[in-house]
């Protein structure tokens, strides 16, 4: 079925609670593991029916944030999400607790199990109200970001469709582009400000409600953190300073030699890798499409009936236009057992890395969209996120068609991107953590968390004062730290995953595929060290992992002008 044609109703609280009770009776009263089997599965299909009915409202909001109606439903939606959660909880409680553990178990893997009572930590019915306030929060801090319409080169524009000109090569645009989307932010820093305020003080009241010190261990908890903890990532962000850092500013300080630009940068100059450019598509929206059919086609019979049915379906929604929402992400339509994919095409490499980053999502969960229960379909989501960014490296097969005489400069600057982004995302990790270990924090002073750690994770930038980004004000414009929090390490920890893939594919583009096949046919019947094992990589918190991993990596870099 297309996208188009998926009918929508609002998802009606009373008829899923009363459906609820019912089977929880069902599966109470169970006098057999059989029995006790169907009501699972019937709970889970009525969990699945809502979860589709809330994405198809999210995702129609996001592509038009104008629409009054879907507006209105995603504003219903923030209502009644804490309840629906509340109803989930009290059918995993039942779950966990259940005479027929052991078979449940043995025929869907005590996974299941860990993870539903970790649920039972993450949440009570006691915070639905605290829960629903952030909801309409991160809807209004969206909202406020969609609404961006920026003055430049004689047009109003989106965040989205700015970023081509915060690219140019031409000193003066590339500088007056990063210094409108500045005014913008900085026109709503106000607002930034109290919206942020709001929801770390909801966060904390969560965690105090639920008997925790700070909102860090209850944050762990919703992301579902099944092998490891606060510590294993405060290790992996002390080896990312020690041995990603000095790796990463040494490719900056080429990147000024390579540009003629000063060192250290500011952030509109360390926007430009190239003198004459930063490798572009070629071609249109459509041929970007086109390609992508093409690479899909050619790595696996898998892989191209899974792009036949998005392409078919129209599965997705990627230019950009006006009332759009910000970003890109991959969603579940789980009736449908199919996966969505919306992003903001805007003339850069992102483009291309929508085809192969999100689509790596939408393949993983396509692979797993059978999976009985719906739980066991998607891993925790820096497992997620392996799927993603190392799909961005098979697409490199595909350089010359997406980059044409560009295609080069593309690989080199997607490897050199992949190693920089992890002290950046990292350091997103470091100001989470210590802003939700200090909920009291100004907002002036969270200002000045963001400066200090810059300084820590990359040292290539100079904040020269300027509005906003120079006033060490740009984590505001990072959608994670609003709406999903803790988030941010998990694409870190993935990338570092997705590196050892890349440096596989060096030597065999077969066995990287058939172990990546490995990983994805997992889905989430395994935790994410588990996944790791599974696929025959080293754990990213392993700091030789990530030392060894980094030298390949540089190695190949400082060779860049021979590929």
């Amino acid at each position: 079925m297309k996208f188009s044609e998926m009918p929508y109703e609002r998802p009606d609280l009373e008829k899923i609670r009363t459906q609820a009770q019912e089977i929880q009776k069902a599966f109470t009263d169970a006098d057999s593991a059989e029995a006790a089997d169907e009501a699972f599965c019937a709970f889970d299909t009525l969990m699945c029916h809502a979860d589709t009915l809330m994405s198809l409202a999210y995702v129609r909001h996001s592509i038009d944030t104008t629409d009054e109606y879907y507006e209105k439903e995603v504003e219903y939606i923030d209502e009644i999400s804490p309840v629906v959660t509340e109803i989930q909880q009290n059918f995993t409680r039942l779950l966990v607790e259940s005479r027929f553990r052991k078979e449940l178990s043995e025929k869907y893997g005590e996974l299941l199990f860990l993870n539903s009572e970790i649920f039972l930590k993450a949440f009570s019915p006691d915070i639905i109200p605290e829960t629903q306030k952030a909801n309409q929060l991160e809807t209004a801090y969206q909202k406020l970001i969609a609404s961006a319409q920026i003055e430049f080169d004689g047009e109003k524009r989106t965040i989205s469709q700015l970023m081509p000109y915060k690219k140019s090569a031409d000193d003066t645009v590339r500088r007056e582009a990063w210094k409108a989307e500045a005014a913008f932010y900085s026109g709503v820093g106000q607002e930034l400000d109290d919206i942020y305020d709001r929801l770390v003080q909801l966060r904390t009241q969560m965690a105090q409600k639920l008997g925790y010190e700070n909102f860090v261990q209850l944050g762990y908890w919703q992301m579902n953190r099944n092998c490891y903890t606060a510590k294993e990532v405060a290790s992996f962000r002390q080896a990312v300073i020690q041995y990603i850092v000095p790796i990463a500013d040494r490719l900056y300080r080429e990147q000024a030699q390579r540009t003629g630009l000063s060192y250290p940068f500011t952030f509109a100059d360390a926007a430009l890798q190239f003198r004459d450019g930063n490798p572009k598509p070629q071609g249109t929206s459509e041929d970007i499409l086109k390609t992508a059919d093409a690479l899909y086609h050619e790595l696996s019979p898998e892989t191209a009936a899974f792009i036949d049915l998005m392409r078919r379906n129209e599965l997705m929604d990627v230019l950009s236009k006006k009332g759009k929402a910000g970003g890109g992400y991959c969603t579940q339509l789980e009736d449908y057992h199919v996966p969505f994919i919306f992003a903001n095409f805007n003339g850069t490499a992102d483009d291309v890395e929508v085809m192969t980053h999100e689509a790596g999502h939408a393949f993983a969960f396509y692979m797993a969209k059978d999976i009985v229960p719906s739980e066991n379909r998607s891993p925790t989501l820096e497992a997620c996120e392996i799927h993603s960014m190392t799909m961005e490296f098979f697409g490199w097969r595909k350089s010359e068609e997406f980059f044409g005489k560009d295609a080069a400069k593309f690989r080199y600057s997607h490897l050199c991107n992949a190693v920089t982004f992890i002290p950046y995302g990292t350091m997103v990790d470091h100001f989470q953590h210590i802003i939700y270990e200090n909920p009291a924090l100004a907002p002036s002073e969270r200002h000045e968390v963001w400066k200090r750690l810059l300084k820590a994770y990359m040292p290539w930038i100079k904040l020269d004062g300027s509005p906003f980004y120079g006033e060490g004000k740009g984590w505001q414009r990072q959608m994670h730290i609003y709406e999903n929090p803790f988030y941010y390490i998990d694409y870190c920890l993935a990338q570092t995953a997705a590196l050892e893939f890349w440096v596989i594919m060096q030597k065999s583009h077969e066995e990287a595929w058939e172990r990546y096949m490995r990983l994805v046919r997992q889905a989430g019947t395994q935790t994410f060290d588990e996944l790791v094992q599974t696929a025959g990589l080293r754990s990213p918190f392993e700091a030789d992992a990530l030392r060894e991993v980094a030298a390949c990596v540089e190695e190949w870099l400082t060779a860049g002008s021979q590929h």
